[in-house]
Formats: structure tokens, sequence, C-alpha cells
């Protein structure tokens, strides 16, 4: 490559990083970004289209972005947000007042914050818990990570702090499985550097990042006996001999023989990490027969030995109170909804919503059970063990875009599930479902001014519509390749 082209990709890196970082800084001029929404909206977008931009010339070899520039550029974003207190969201204060309780020996599913009375470090937090009046609904992995968020001087800072470095470990991780499936470095930056787990993470203090970390650490400890490759999808001419060989074997039931020399312990951690993730947020479990897919035949059973010890490590504790929350889980499935649009559509068709959501929950089970069928033969037929794992991602991708599109209920950082999976996946659709859910946030300014919780219908139907909407132009016009764009396995 000329040094005229060298200078033209670090000219066009610079730029494109500067002018995200100098967007997100514009946030951080607001004392209340809840009567600042359109700007955020604004800002938001520019950030994503900057991102957008990134994946086009990207694939085109005109981006020059290293992992250490990647995890700068991140470690800056979320310092903007840090210690700014958290205002569209305050589910943080449940977090500290789980982690602190827990921290001084007491069951947060034993009874819930109104049936309290708080103790003197906790009496500010104890008003500001949304909800009071049900038990916790986060499960027990999350209430270790907020008793460890907590134990940092018992502040909202300090937990915040945590759960941000969390995310920047996942930042890392990312960067570590794109080498090792032998795809460009490059791409960690499209959830690296995106809005969303900037906002939702370091802002606000959502602990959907730790659930994530611990779910890319589990497919990194999955993928040790992958080949580097400047290829992501190898092919099984090249010359291997004596240990990579025998790595490669492939099996009659789909898969890959052997386990790179590392033994056993990488499977069972990759299995404990998989529960501690579902443990976190529900999510990963959904998630759990597509790893399973990954583990060589022969290392199943310490796989599910794994996931089976760490779901028994983290349950048993908090027995027999942790009956409570799903008590509160159950009241969340049939009671709560925003922003779903294909639910208020349903109830208005149906005229029930206890039929919506069976309706939906179907859907999302069909879409599922299709998308992991379609994987498992993508991968049986696989030609390398690095295109088992892309085809593995691909359906984790697929099966989190089909859960935003169908849930009654979307917060804007529930879209962290499908973010997480843009740098193996991104295309036009994804990248804009993981915009569009910040507009939804709308509803802030009647509630923050009147105390008045208003739902825009219009909102909601764009956040169903425009990614439905891109992914459809994208099949029509031909505009999506089978790296950038909708899965295929979700075709």
């Amino acid at each position: 490559m000329s040094k005229k082209s060298d200078s033209s990709r670090m000219r066009l890196s610079i730029l494109l990083a500067a002018t995200l970082l100098l967007a997100s800084a514009l946030l951080t001029r607001e004392a209340e970004l809840r009567l600042a929404l359109p700007l955020l909206v604004g800002v938001t977008a520019t950030m994503t289209m900057i991102l957008a931009c990134a994946l086009y010339f990207g694939e085109r070899n005109r981006i020059a972005w290293s992992a250490p520039v990647i995890l700068t550029v991140a470690l800056l974003l979320r310092l903007m947000f840090l210690f700014h207190p958290p205002q569209l969201s305050d589910d943080i204060y449940r977090y500290l007042w789980d982690g602190s309780n827990l921290l001084r020996g007491n069951n947060p599913y034993a009874a819930a914050p109104a049936a309290i009375h708080p103790p003197h470090a906790l009496a500010a937090v104890h008003p500001r818990i949304n909800h009071p009046e049900f038990v916790t609904i986060y499960p027990p992995a999350a209430q270790a990570i907020f008793a460890g968020g907590a134990a940092l001087g018992g502040t909202i800072s300090g937990l915040k702090t945590f759960l941000m470095l969390l995310d920047m470990g996942l930042c890392a991780l990312l960067v570590m499985l794109l080498r090792r499936l032998g795809m460009p470095v490059w791409r960690a930056a499209l959830y690296a550097w995106n809005p969303l787990p900037v906002l939702e993470i370091a802002g606000s203090g959502h602990v959907d990042g730790a659930g994530l970390a611990m779910l890319i650490g589990a497919i990194c400890l999955l993928v040790i006996h992958v080949p580097l490759s400047q290829n992501p999808i190898p092919t099984p001419a090249l010359p291997l001999k004596g240990r990579e060989r025998k790595r490669l074997l492939p099996l009659q039931g789909g898969g890959w023989e052997g386990d790179g020399g590392m033994g056993r312990w990488p499977f069972l951690l990759s299995g404990a990490l998989l529960a501690a993730a579902g443990l976190v947020k529900l999510f990963p479990f959904v998630l759990a027969p597509l790893l399973f897919l990954l583990v060589p035949a022969g290392r199943r059973r310490y796989f599910s030995a794994g996931f089976v010890a760490s779901l028994a490590l983290l349950i048993v504790p908090f027995l027999p109170q942790l009956a409570n929350m799903f008590t509160t889980l159950d009241s969340y499935a049939r009671n709560w909804e925003f922003a779903g649009f294909a639910f208020t559509v349903l109830r208005s068709l149906t005229g029930s919503g206890t039929a919506a959501r069976l309706i939906l929950s179907a859907a999302f089970l069909l879409a599922g059970a299709v998308i992991l069928i379609r994987c498992a033969t993508a991968i049986r037929r696989s030609a390398s063990p690095a295109n088992s794992v892309h085809q593995a991602l691909q359906g984790c991708y697929a099966i989190a875009m089909a859960l935003l599109l169908l849930t009654p209920t979307l917060q804007p950082w529930y879209a962290l599930c499908l973010a997480v999976f843009l740098p193996f996946c991104a295309g036009p659709a994804g990248l804009l479902l993981c915009w569009v859910p910040f507009l939804t946030y709308r509803v802030q300014i009647p509630y923050f001014i009147l105390g008045q919780w208003i739902e825009s219908p219009w909102v909601t139907a764009a956040v169903f519509l425009a990614p439905v909407t891109t992914w459809l132009l994208c099949k029509l016009i031909g505009g999506c390749s089978h790296s950038s764009g909708a899965c295929n396995v979700a075709e």
C-alpha cells in the first residue's frame, strides 16, 4: 500500500474518531439531559452515522484503528459520563440498595424495600428506588456484581465505576475474539464507541454490560482451539501439521475435535461463565443452545458440568427467599409494557393483552427455533471451526434482533444484547435498532416536568418500523453484503 494511501487512511480514521468524541462531549455540557432530549437524539444519531461510515469505509480497508486506539477512545467516551448523576434511568438506586444489603448479610430477596426501614447509610437511596413495593427482579449473579460495586464506597459513582470497568473488559474481550476469528480489530469500535453502552452503562449505570462480558468471555473460551487466521472463514485446504491437524478433526455430528491442548478447563469455565451471564440478565440463557453447538462432542460433559455447578453456586445461597424474585418476574411478564409496537398492534386486534403476549412469545420461540436449526445445519456443514463460530454469532445477532422487535417492553438499554454482536454481524438494520430506542426517552419530558408518563404511538411505531424497513430495503436493493447485512440465518 502506498504512503499516500496510508496517509489517507490515517486522516479518515482520526477524523471519524475525533468527530465522535466531539459529538459526545456536547452532551456533557447539559446539566439535565431530560430537558435536552432533542440534543440527545441528534448527538446519538450523529454518533451512529459515524459508526455506519466506519463500517462502510472499514470494509473497504480505509480505516486504521488499532486495539489501543479503540480502547482508549472507548475509555474517554465513558469517562465523560461516569461522574454525572444518572438521569435517564433510576435503576441504579435499586442496584445500590441490593448490593449494600447483601454486604450487610441481608438477603435482597427477603423483602421489598418498601417493607424495610433503611439504615442511615441508605436513607438517601431508599426514596429513589423505583417500584419499592416489589422484591428485586435481578438474579443472583447480578446481586454479586451489585455488592462488588457497593463495596467501592457505597456510592453511585463507585458502583458506576465498577460497571464501567466491566464494560471496558467487554470491549477488550471483543478485540480478542475478533483477532481469534481473523476479523479486523477496527470492528470492535461498533460496540466500544456506540452511544448505547456509553450512555446506558457509564451514564445510567445499567448492569447489562457485566452479563454480556461474561457471555463473550464464555465464547472466547470456546474458541481457544480455533487456530489464529487472517481469514474469518479459513479453508480446510491449508497445510496443517501434528498438533494443529489433531485439533481440527471433524466430528460426525458436527463441531470439531480437540481442545487446543487446554484440556477440560476452558469448557468448564465457559459453561460456568454462561450460567453466570444468564444470572445477571436472563437473555444469555436463550443463546445457550447456540454456544453448546460450538463445544466439541468430547467436551460437552465438562461444559454442562461447569454450567450446572455455577448455577448451583450462585442460586443456593439465596434460597428459599429467591422464590420471591419469580413473583416480581411474573408481574413484569404479565403487566409491563413500553415501546412494543408488535404488542400494541396485537392487543388492538385481539382485544387482550394476555393473548398478545402469548402470540408474541410463540412467535419468538418459533423464530428462535428456526434460527437454531439453520445455525445447527450450517455448523454441521462448516468447513472450519472459525466458520462455525461465525455462524453461531450470526445466530445470536438474529435472536437478539427478534427479541427486540417482539418484546412488549423495550427499554433503550435492552438493545445492548444486540449491540454486543455488531462487531461480528453489523448491518444498517442492526445499527439503526441500537439507536432508535433513544427516541423512547421522549416520555421523560412530561414525566420530569408534570410527573405524567405519556408514550407516543408514533415513536413506538418508528422504533419497530425503522429497522424493519431498512432491512427490507437492503434485501430489495442488494445493499447488504454477507458480512455486513442482516444475518443470513434469519433470512
